[in-house]
């Protein structure tokens, strides 16, 4: 497939289903893979994969939406759809440090379900559950009713709190997914934040357009449209996952003024190779989704054989950085284990420092000198 082609998913590699059921979001969720038969239906699976799906509902539900399990490539055991969403046996070890809360949202959680680490801005988790489930999923100690927490919502509590918190100004819809909820219950919650005088704008934090297309419909979007200025940041990871319904539906959400960012995981084995991301973020810039964040994948317990390294990823912005355009190029950063929140781990430009010069390099090793201004300096023009 050429990078900047878009798919059609189409419904004839489900079998005998109507388009009509098709395009249905509701009919996609009740046909998700959620069992070991229904995968092995569909796909030949390997030892470590049966094994991990056998045991999945111990810590992560499977669960697969027809529209994301038809982009898997059936004779390709690495095919990079395959390895997010379907379960492996390594998902039952723990490497050393690994977390349960590697974010460590639970220590800053003052009214369930609501997350205040930044000084402006709340994290409010709306729902525990998700249209498909990503195996390197940072919260799966709550999410899919797998894990090892139930997640606890206080709503009206978290409105309170918003209400006698004024330096918050920016709330972030997440779970879950928010775009599972009916659009009568997003409204409400909307409708709420959008009461309090002190909150400026609002996130919605989702992957439904990547999952469930379908789920983005004109009343969706309507309803959405009536609460700016609302942003919405989306998940993608590898270009295959931008099919044509995904670009419709993007498109929707665009004519809509919602402003799109694009937050992607690096993943061994799905989007390790600057190649494979370059083409992932000039296809979102395509779908006027714009690269935000390039994720290092956090210390989830069972996420060992999805994580590269820290060096690599440096490599890979390198290898990004001065060979696309800027707007291609995402932020990449780690999200401090325990609770630091994020940190960006650009490549190191700045080859060093003096009172009055910085010596820099370019994309291409280039080395230039950026002379400082000093403060007498300032006061003999002055003069």
């Amino acid at each position: 497939m050429k990078t900047k082609e878009f798919q059609r998913v189409p419904s004839e590699s489900w079998g005998s289903v109507l388009p009509s059921e098709w395009n249905d979001w509701s009919w996609q969720l009740r046909n998700r893979i959620q069992t070991l038969e229904q995968l092995e239906k569909r796909l030949p699976l390997s030892g470590e994969e049966r094994a991990g799906t056998i045991l999945a509902g111990k810590k992560l539900a499977l669960g697969i939406t027809p529209h994301f399990f038809s982009l898997i490539d059936p004779q390709d055991p690495d095919c990079p759809i395959r390895r997010q969403v379907v379960p492996r046996i390594e998902e039952a070890s723990r490497a050393p440090d690994e977390m349960v809360d590697p974010c460590g949202e639970d220590s800053h959680m003052p009214v369930p379900g609501l997350v205040h680490r930044y000084p402006d801005r709340v994290l409010l988790l709306v729902t525990d559950r998700c249209a498909s489930y990503c195996r390197y999923c940072t919260r799966s100690r709550v999410v899919s009713g797998a894990g090892e927490q139930e997640l606890t919502v206080d709503l009206e509590g978290a409105f309170r709190y918003l209400e006698n918190h004024p330096e918050v100004r920016d709330v972030l819809l997440s779970g879950g997914d928010p775009l599972l909820l009916s659009d009568a219950k997003l409204n409400a919650i909307l409708t709420r934040l959008r009461s309090i005088s002190s909150i400026e704008f609002i996130r919605i934090g989702t992957r439904i357009p990547i999952f469930l297309p379908q789920r983005i419909t004109p009343e969706l979007v309507a309803m959405l449209k009536q609460h700016h200025p609302l942003w919405m940041s989306i998940h993608s990871n590898h270009p295959k996952e931008l099919s044509y319904e995904v670009r419709e539906a993007l498109g929707r959400l665009a004519d809509a003024g919602i402003p799109l960012g694009n937050q992607s995981v690096l993943l061994k084995g799905v989007n390790d190779r600057s190649e494979t991301l370059k083409d992932l973020f000039h296809k979102l810039l395509l779908c006027r989704v714009r690269p935000y964040y390039l994720y290092q994948c956090d210390l989830i317990t069972g996420s060992a054989h999805l994580r590269t390294t820290i060096r690599e990823g440096q490599e890979i912005m390198e290898q990004l950085r001065g060979y696309t355009t800027g707007y291609a190029v995402p932020t990449y950063v780690v999200d401090g284990p325990g609770g630091g929140g994020k940190i960006p781990i650009g490549p190191g430009y700045i080859v060093g420092m003096a009172d009055d010069r910085v010596i820099l390099k370019n994309y291409k090793g280039d080395v230039y000198e950026y002379p400082e201004i000093s403060q007498t300096q300032v006061a003999g023009l002055k003069g």
